[in-house]
C-alpha cells in the first residue's frame, strides 16, 4: 500500500514537470518521445545507451529518441531555463549558491563536437574526451545542475568546416572555460534562481576577469585559487599565510562529507578595502582565507572572497564547502540519470541529452528535498614585521596606504 502510494505520488510528481516544459515541444509525438526518453532515464537501465533506453520506453528501435535528440524542432535552452525556474520554486533560497566546474566524457574517434585529447579531472590524465562546463545550484534544501556548456578547444573554432559537420553554430567562437562560466552566472543572475553566492575550484577563481564580474554585480563569492595566486600591495597568497600567527588558525566545519563534518584549521584575513561604497560606508569587503588539513599541516588550500560587510568567516567556510555539492550532482547525475551515457555526436544532440538528464536530476534532487521535509515536519608590508594584528578580537591586515584599517573577524 505504501508502495502503491509512492509510485502514485513519484508519476504525479513527474507528470507535473513533464507539463512544466511540454509547451517547448510543438508536437505530441515529441512531447510523448521527451516523457519516454526522461522516464527511461529515471528508470532501472543498466546502460543508458539508445538501444536500452528505447527498450525500456517499450519502442521496437532508438530510431525515435535519436530524432528527438538530433533531428528534432525544439531548443534545449528554453528547456534549461524551464529547469532554472523548477529548482527555483522548489530549492531556492535567498542565499543560494552557485557552484561552477567542469567535468570530462571519455569518447573514441574525433568526430564528436569538441572533442580532443585533453586534460580531464575526471578521469585524472590527459584523455580523448569532450569536456562540459556545468553551474549547480546548492541550498539547504538540495542541490541540482542547473546550466551547461560544451567547451570548444581551437583545434575545433578554428576549423569552421568541421563546426558545421558537428552542427556547432557558426556563433560559437572559442571561449575559455572562465568565460563560459561568466556566460553561466549571468545567466543565472537573470533567472528566478535567488542567488547569495558564488564558489568554484581554482581553475575559475583565478580569473580576476571572473572575480571582478561578481563584484560588478554586488553578488558575494568565495573562489579558491592557487598558492601562487597574487594579492595586490601584499603578494603571493601563500606568502601572506604563513605570517599568520598560530592563533589565526581556527577549527571550523565547512559542511558534512561522507564521514561526518569535514572540520579543518582555516585563517581568514579581510583585505584592504575596496571602492564599493553606500553613501561613505562600505558595502563589502574582500578576503582572503586558508584552509589546513588538521592530520597533514602542510596540505593548504587558498582562496579569494568576497562579501557583506557583515560576513563572519563562519559563512565564508559554508560558501567554500558548497563547492563539493557540485561533484556530488556529477556523480548522482552520471550513475542516476544517464549524464555520460550519450550516443550523440553532435552539437544539438550533446546539448540536448546533456539538458534532459539535468531535468531528471533535478526531479531526483526535488522529490528528496520533498521527502526530507515530509520527514523534518513528522519527526606585509615592510615596514611591519608582520601585516597580521589583533585588536579588540579581530584579525586585521595592515594596508600600505592605512595600516590602521580593520580587516578580518575571527568572531
Amino acid at each position: 500500500m505504501i508502495d502503491d502510494l509512492a509510485d502514485a505520488t513519484w508519476d504525479r510528481d513527474l507528470d507535473d514537470l513533464f507539463l512544466r516544459i511540454g509547451h517547448r515541444f510543438g508536437r505530441a509525438d515529441l512531447r510523448r518521445r521527451m516523457r519516454d526518453y526522461v522516464r527511461a532515464l529515471l528508470g532501472p537501465v543498466g546502460r543508458k545507451n539508445g538501444w536500452q533506453l528505447a527498450e525500456h520506453a517499450g519502442h521496437r528501435t532508438p530510431d525515435g529518441l535519436q530524432r528527438l535528440l538530433n533531428g528534432a524542432t525544439w531548443n534545449a535552452d528554453d528547456v534549461r531555463d524551464d529547469l532554472q525556474t523548477y529548482v527555483a520554486d522548489n530549492l531556492g533560497e535567498t542565499d543560494g549558491v552557485l557552484i561552477l566546474d567542469d567535468t570530462g566524457f571519455v569518447k573514441k574517434g574525433t568526430t564528436s563536437a569538441g572533442v580532443q585529447r585533453q586534460y580531464s579531472g575526471t578521469a585524472g590524465r590527459t584523455e580523448n574526451c569532450q569536456i562540459g562546463v556545468f553551474a549547480a545550484y546548492a541550498t539547504t534544501r538540495g542541490r541540482a545542475l542547473v546550466d551547461r556548456e560544451l567547451y570548444l578547444p581551437k583545434s575545433w573554432t578554428d576549423d569552421r568546416e568541421r563546426c558545421r559537420a558537428a552542427r556547432i553554430p557558426d556563433e560559437r567562437t572559442f571561449a575559455t572555460k572562465p568565460e563560459l562560466a561568466r556566460a553561466m552566472v549571468l545567466r543565472a543572475l537573470a533567472s528566478p534562481l535567488p542567488i547569495g553566492w558564488v564558489t568554484a575550484d581554482a581553475a575559475y577563481g583565478q580569473e580576476w576577469r571572473f572575480r571582478r564580474m561578481l563584484e560588478e554585480t554586488a553578488v558575494g563569492y568565495v573562489l579558491a585559487v592557487p598558492k601562487s595566486q597574487q594579492i595586490p600591495r601584499f603578494g603571493r597568497v601563500d606568502h601572506l599565510f604563513t605570517q599568520a600567527p598560530d592563533e589565526a588558525w581556527e577549527k571550523h566545519s565547512c559542511g558534512d562529507g561522507a564521514k561526518g563534518p569535514r572540520v579543518y584549521h582555516w585563517a581568514a584575513v579581510q583585505l584592504p578595502v575596496i571602492e564599493d561604497f553606500d553613501g561613505e560606508r562600505p558595502t563589502h569587503h574582500r578576503w582572503a582565507l586558508a584552509r589546513r588539513s588538521i592530520s597533514r599541516p602542510d596540505e593548504i588550500a587558498y582562496y579569494l572572497g568576497y562579501a557583506p560587510v557583515d560576513t563572519g568567516v563562519d559563512r565564508l567556510v559554508s560558501v567554500a564547502g558548497r563547492r563539493w555539492a557540485i561533484e556530488e550532482c556529477f556523480q548522482a547525475a552520471k550513475n542516476e540519470c544517464g549524464l555520460d551515457q550519450y550516443e550523440v555526436r553532435r552539437y544539438v544532440g550533446w546539448t540536448r541529452h546533456i539538458t534532459l538528464a539535468m531535468l531528471a536530476h533535478a526531479f531526483l534532487a526535488v522529490t528528496a528535498a520533498q521527502a526530507a521535509a515530509k520527514g523534518a515536519a513528522e519527526t606585509v608590508p615592510p615596514w611591519f614585521r608582520s601585516p597580521w594584528r589583533k585588536s579588540a578580537g579581530c584579525w586585521q591586515l595592515a594596508s600600505r596606504t592605512d595600516p590602521a584599517r580593520r580587516f578580518a573577524s575571527t568572531q
